[in-house]
Order: C-alpha cells, then structure tokens, then sequence
C-alpha cells in the first residue's frame, strides 16, 4: 500500500498560489508591465461603461482652502462656479442619449481639485477623480463621484487618463504638481500628439504671468509666436467656461 504523505507544505508555498492570486509575485518588479497595463484597463473599463466621452480637467494647488486668505477663498469659489456652469451647460447631464461630455475631472484630491468636483457634484452631475499614492497618503476629496475615483501607483498612468479625454484644461494657480500637468498638456498640444481641440485656460493672469515668463522663450527661440496660441487667460469662471466652450 502507498503511503499518503501529507502535502501542506507544497499547498502553502507560494510556488503553488494562483498567479492572479499571488500578491508577492503581481507586486514584483518582474510584472510591473502588467501592474501598468492594468491601471490603464480599469479606470478605462469604467469610463466607458459611464459613457465618458470627454472631459474638462481642472488642476490647481492641493493647498487652497475655501476658508482660506482671500486670495485662495477667491479661487476655490471660481473653481467651483466654474465647475457647476461647465457641468450643467456641457453635456455632462446625460443630455445625449446617455453620452457624457465635458465631465470635470481632477487629481481628487484638496484644494482646486476638491472645489471643482465640489461644483460638479452641486450641478447632478458626475465628476471624476483620479487620485494618486504617495508617501504622505492624498485623501480622495469627499466630492467626486464615488464610482469614478480612481487610485493610481504611477503617475504617467494617471498623467495618460488625464489628458486621454480631455477637451479642455483649466488651471488655478499651484505648485510644481500644477505645471507639471499644465506643461504635459502643452507639450502634447505644441507637439501634435494631442490634436485640437484642447484649449488650456490658465486662470488669474497675474499670477501666471508673474510666475512663468513666455517672451523669454520666446526671444530665445525656444518657442514660436504659434505656440503662445496654446493657451488664454481668464479672470471668471463665466470668462473661463466661454473660451472652452466656444474652443473645443
């Protein structure tokens, strides 16, 4: 007679989980393709099935406060008037037979990004946030649309869903993680790899123009006379709602 040996120890090894099973073997540096790949498929899957078919991004600081000095409480407000005028007047209501268009969509977390899901939430439309890890944890904003909050690990993923549906960038004033975004997007725009239309706004002229000085490029010929074309200033959200309307 055979004996039975007892097979705990190859049931309990990690050779013999489940390859989707297996967190040590998905979170290995060995499938990072595929921990990337899938982060693009989720949120993908999910806006399609919302029937997201475009969206206005909204970015600015995470440290602007609707309580904060007047300058801040000034932006925060815009934000989300702007949000609320985009979301009611842009097809985001499901105004086309279950197509959604011109849906704000933010990093999700504080500040801008709070104040414009905020507007949109306050309009009965949906809005989208898509937040991202880092080492001191982002809290999603309370605002966004729950089924449409997303937690990203890499930030080109994240970058890539932002721009992918977008017909339109409104910027508040912010710190690097804004110009990043703002400056992805012009790239993509100067480029070709983001074809029109994709007006960026940037909102409060003052300060932009304090902050980033275009005619030095300029003079240097680092950049065209074209390219200052990329983008407009706004100082409402009324102001800021017409130039993307009318532009994208």
């Amino acid at each position: 007679m055979t004996e039975k040996r007892d097979n705990t120890a190859q049931k309990t090894s990690s050779s013999f989980r489940l390859a989707a099973m297996d967190a040590d073997f998905l979170l290995g540096d060995s499938t990072r393709g595929a921990r990337f790949m899938l982060e693009y498929q989720k949120a993908e899957d999910v806006l399609r099935e919302a029937g997201i078919r475009s969206t206005i991004v909204v970015f600015g600081s995470a440290r602007i406060r609707e309580d904060g000095p007047d300058q801040h409480r000034r932006w925060y407000g815009e934000a989300r008037r702007f949000a609320r005028i985009a979301s009611e007047q842009g097809g985001a209501m499901l105004a086309n037979g279950g197509i959604r268009d011109h849906v704000i969509a933010t990093g999700g977390g504080p500040g801008i990004m709070e104040a414009a899901n905020r507007g949109a939430t306050e309009a009965g439309a949906p809005s989208i946030g898509f937040n991202i890890t880092l080492p001191h944890e982002q809290e999603p904003n309370g605002w966004s649309t729950p089924e449409l909050t997303f937690n990203f690990h890499y930030f080109a993923m994240r970058k890539m869903h932002l721009a992918m549906r977008a017909i339109g960038l409104v910027v508040f004033p912010g710190g690097f993680g804004t110009l990043d975004e703002l400056f992805e997007i012009l790239t993509l725009r100067q480029t070709g790899k983001m074809p029109p239309p994709c007006p960026v706004v940037l909102f409060d002229r003052a300060y932009w123009t304090s902050l980033i000085n275009v005619d030095v490029q300029l003079a240097h010929g680092f950049i065209a006379e074209e390219d200052l074309k990329l983008f407009s200033f706004a100082e409402t959200a009324e102001e800021a709602w017409e130039i993307v309307r009318v532009k994208s």
